[in-house]
């Protein structure tokens, strides 16, 4: 007991003679031990992720595959990689892609559509859309044999979109002068250091209106709706699912047990059908894991709900 006292003294004495350091050892302990507790979290998560997950998605007897793309399509090698499995395994009778996404980059938008119409002609494949499946998750929907979407889906969206911010106004008052060195004069069109030329802006709109003619005919083609039709449908404005089913934007009207109902129909599935997701390995677990704490401390959230992308 006597020794117990004597530490704490000694303890007390040292945070009164150096608080700032006292202070510093008092953070660095508790950072320590919060960033073990993260470790250990995760390494929890990794176990569980190897049984009970895993289970849920590699379930045995599964005949219907279900692939998610979610948020803002920014690459598409998961995603191919998914239907590529889904579509060699005998089992899988009937691919569903489950769609919540505003839209994204028009590249891996427009290797989605090529994959799912390669795939569509020896597996059918449904789209199935959730709150929103716009522009970019509209442009991969189409080349599905069916969509499927709430009556309040946001969908359409399709358009493309090409925008910067112009800081050449703030650079002059903190005192920045740009300096360029380039091989062409295009080289640095679209600078946010100076005014963009008439002839740069009829470059970018060129650019723009090219891109929105390959979505316009890619659309058409995979919906079989002349490109004129398309084209006034085609105007960046949105439509609800109720609104883009009597346009014939989509199908039919109905949630993703609808979805899966009429896979199973159209790929002549007898008897119960079971639908399964793709194996997620630990990264993408610990990704998710990451998005939802950031979510939740508003950070990613307030971030990518800013961000505007060439298909928007």
């Amino acid at each position: 007991f006597f020794f117990e006292k004597l530490k704490i003294r000694d303890t007390y004495m040292f945070a009164r003679r150096h608080p700032f350091l006292f202070f510093l050892m008092t953070i660095s302990i508790c950072l320590t031990l919060i960033f073990l507790g993260l470790i250990g979290f995760i390494s929890i998560g990794s176990k569980m992720l190897n049984t009970t997950f895993t289970k849920d998605y590699t379930k045995s007897g599964g005949n219907i595959g279900i692939i998610e793309i979610n948020g803002v399509i920014l690459s598409s090698k998961k995603i191919i990689e998914d239907m590529k499995i889904f579509a060699d395994q005998e089992a899988i009778k009937a691919i569903i892609i489950r769609i919540d996404s505003p839209g994204g980059g028009i590249g891996p938008s427009q290797e989605i559509y090529r994959e799912i119409m390669k795939i569509r002609t020896k597996k059918k494949i449904i789209a199935s859309m959730g709150s929103v499946a716009a522009s970019g998750g509209y442009y991969v929907a189409s080349a599905t044999d069916g969509i499927v979407a709430n009556p309040g889906t946001i969908t359409g969206s399709i358009g493309v979109i090409m925008e910067y911010a112009n800081i050449m106004e703030i650079a002059k008052k903190i005192g920045i002068s740009p300096v360029v060195i380039k091989s062409g004069k295009y080289k640095d069109m679209g600078s946010p250091l100076r005014e963009l030329k008439d002839t740069e802006k009829k470059i970018f709109q060129n650019l723009v209106n090219e891109l929105h003619l390959q979505f316009v005919n890619d659309v058409a083609k995979a919906r079989k709706i002349d490109i004129p039709t398309m084209k006034t449908l085609a105007d960046g404005r949105i439509y609800t699912g109720e609104k883009a089913f009597n346009l014939k934007l989509i199908d039919r009207l109905g949630n993703l047990d609808d979805a899966v109902r009429w896979a199973g129909e159209i790929a002549n599935i007898k008897g119960e059908l079971n639908p399964v997701y793709p194996k997620e390995d630990k990264i993408t677990f610990i990704k998710k894991l990451a998005n939802t704490l950031f979510k939740n401390i508003n950070i990613s959230g307030t971030i990518s709900d800013n961000l505007r992308y060439i298909i928007n």
